[in-house]
């Protein structure tokens, strides 16, 4: 319809049949079943050449954009078949946000820019239900943790955090580079709630094993942990913290290595086993964003390891 629809020097049936390479009576034909189809009369056949009636000026109008749109829809198709356009929600802890968050986000993003990343804080149990009811695609949480088993979920290890003591500036224990962990026998201990944050509980044990409990600060809880500096920063005791903690600086506050404690906890990344069971696989066509991002988050954590 173009070929005979703009205006200009030498557009006819006949001139347009030549570029199609078909006979004119067939385009003629064609052109007037779509007439009939429509109930209009696309050509003003009483002009010579036949030009766009008002109807068929209109038509022609709405065609092109949906051809554009068509062409569109098309792109738009083969770029998410590619994994380059789509959305990911992705919940994210303290714990990789102080760490890792960073490089793999402007990995990512560098690569591609059309995917649309959707961060969400959440409680494990949250993330899980958001896992289950597909509102979430992927996150990250520490192991051990009460879902460590869950045969429905993939866990990949990425990282190890070690631990560090937050004291206020004004405390004894303050003086010292490290700090045993008998030295917090008799501290105040602020810690987050451990059914919010499970790995806590490995940590405790290691006070046992030194043969004593620690007293924990019963009075306020707080899951965050810069809400626990904003409680050692009031003098309201000492909290043992992961160290990427020490990239956040909270006036009032320093940090110390703790001594005689081989307890490491692990941060993993995580998603539905459905969607994919292993990186190693071929990712199902709905499930190629999440295989990229996993695949960006295991190489910046490698990057990061050996660095």
């Amino acid at each position: 319809m173009e070929l005979v629809a703009e205006p200009g020097e030498q557009k006819s049936f006949s001139k347009a049949a030549v570029r199609l390479n078909v006979e004119q009576s067939y385009l003629s034909k064609t052109i007037a079943a779509l007439e009939a189809a429509l109930s209009v009369e696309l050509f003003d056949r009483s002009r010579r050449p036949p030009v766009l009636s008002v109807a068929g000026k209109v038509f022609f109008t709405e065609l092109k954009i949906a051809m554009t749109a068509l062409e569109q829809a098309v792109t738009n198709s083969q770029e998410a078949s590619r994994g380059e356009i789509g959305k990911l929600v992705v919940v994210v802890n303290t714990a990789i946000a102080n760490s890792l968050l960073p490089d793999i986000l402007k990995t990512f993003r560098d690569r591609y820019p059309k995917v649309e990343l959707e961060l969400r804080a959440m409680t494990i149990e949250e993330m899980i239900q958001g896992l289950r009811d597909t509102s979430v695609n992927v996150g990250f949480e520490h192991l051990p943790n009460p879902y460590s088993d869950d045969s429905t979920l993939n866990f990949l290890p990425i990282m190890q955090e070690s631990f560090v003591v937050a004291l206020p500036e004004s405390h004894p224990l303050a003086a010292l580079n490290y700090i045993p962990l008998a030295a917090l026998k008799h501290e105040h201990l602020i810690l987050p709630p451990l059914d919010a944050v499970p790995s806590y509980k490995v940590l405790l044990s290691q006070f046992e094993m030194q043969g004593f409990k620690p007293t924990l600060l019963e009075t306020v809880k707080a899951t965050w942990m810069v809400i626990n500096l904003s409680l050692v920063a009031a003098g309201a005791g000492v909290s043992i913290l992961p160290d990427n903690i020490q990239t956040l600086q909270r006036q009032g506050v320093v940090y110390r290595e703790l001594r005689d404690v081989p307890f490491a906890r692990q941060i993993a990344v995580m998603w539905r086993r459905a969607d994919l069971k292993d990186l190693l696989e071929p990712a199902p066509n709905d499930a190629i964003l999440l295989r990229q991002f996993l695949l960006v988050v295991q190489e910046v954590a490698k990057r990061c390891a050996l660095s």
